[in-house]
């Protein structure tokens, strides 16, 4: 094979061809790094550590007139990988509201990690559009966002929408990470993720590992009521590098 040598000290290079896969694969790592939230090829994957409450009710709910609903998957849900040592970090931290003060419960019932959806395991806030705010301590790659809302009964939950920001008043790199509002009536903006009927699993978001400190969660009442319900919010991610 031919070599390629340069004046001076230098160490030779075999062939041009490796000079250049060397190129490619300097800047394919560069990628990596610079992508926030990006896991590397050689990261260990793994299931997150989600503890499932049991069922409030079981079958397939009838006569839910709700537009674009998904189907019931007919099945449990599929571990969820991320990186391994995510954990949920969401667990007791402070908890905001556009409803400060509650109709039932209390706001840090969302993050206490009861997630039974049993009478007095839930907060209510009041009718309209209203959101629950998390504030992490700190910024966080974030993995999977989780939300059960009341599933005792089989309800589905309008305009739902997940966002992440770098700031309390999300006026700083805010990300929308799930919206179910498909005509805006929430007025942030239609979204194209379908409505879902609440289950004992929760509802699970990919949020790609997005860095953020706070995690903002939206509904606007739901097929049975004009009121919205929180019995449990969890977030699975790891401090920001």
């Amino acid at each position: 094979m031919p070599m390629t040598r340069f004046a001076g000290p230098c160490q030779p290079v075999f062939g041009r061809s490796y000079g250049r896969l060397a190129v490619i694969a300097v800047a394919a790592l560069g990628l990596l790094v610079a992508v926030p939230g990006a896991v590397s090829a050689l990261e260990k994957m793994e299931p997150i550590p989600l503890e499932l409450p049991k069922p409030m009710f079981e079958g397939t709910p009838l006569n839910l007139s709700v537009p674009n609903l998904e189907k019931p998957l007919g099945r449990p849900r599929d571990p969820f990988l991320a990186p391994a040592g995510v954990t949920n970090v969401s667990f007791e931290k402070v908890v905001t509201s556009s409803d400060m003060e509650p109709i039932i419960g209390d706001l840090e019932q969302a993050t206490d990690g009861d997630k039974k959806g049993a009478e007095g395991s839930f907060v209510e806030l009041g009718p309209g559009v209203q959101h629950l705010t998390v504030d992490l301590g700190a910024p966080h790659e974030i993995y999977a966002i989780l939300v059960w809302h009341f599933h005792k009964t089989a309800r589905a939950y309008l305009d739902v929408v997940v966002q992440v920001a770098d700031d309390a008043d999300f006026t700083k790199n805010v990300r929308t990470v799930f919206n179910n509002d498909h005509d805006n009536s929430a007025g942030l903006g239609a979204g194209k993720d379908m409505n879902y009927v609440e289950t004992s699993e929760g509802k699970l978001v990919d949020a790609k590992g997005a860095k953020a400190q706070f995690v903002r969660f939206y509904s606007n009442g739901n097929n049975a009521n004009d009121l919205n319900h929180y019995v449990e919010v969890e977030v699975f991610g790891r401090p920001a590098k």
